[in-house]
């Protein structure tokens, strides 16, 4: 298996904590901020992760408010 690049790791662990209803639907994701510091990374690493939420249909952005997770994750 090719190795995998940390955002791609950090999508899917942002993911599993969204199944598993720490972030329940409608709630806001911890700030950018927040999330750089938890997983020791920097911020593109974090915006890459965030794109990958997105485009899986899991959460939305509502730009100067955060990033939520849509009513029906990836539905």
């Amino acid at each position: 298996m090719p190795p995998r690049y940390r955002y791609e790791e950090i999508a899917d662990d942002l993911q599993h904590r969204i199944k598993a209803g720490e972030f329940p639907p409608g709630s806001r994701l911890p700030s950018r901020r927040e999330l750089i510091a938890h997983y020791e990374v920097t911020e593109p690493v974090i915006d890459r992760a965030m794109q990958i939420l997105r485009i899986k249909e899991i959460t939305e952005t509502l730009p100067g408010v955060g990033v939520f997770v849509r009513d029906d994750p990836g539905a």
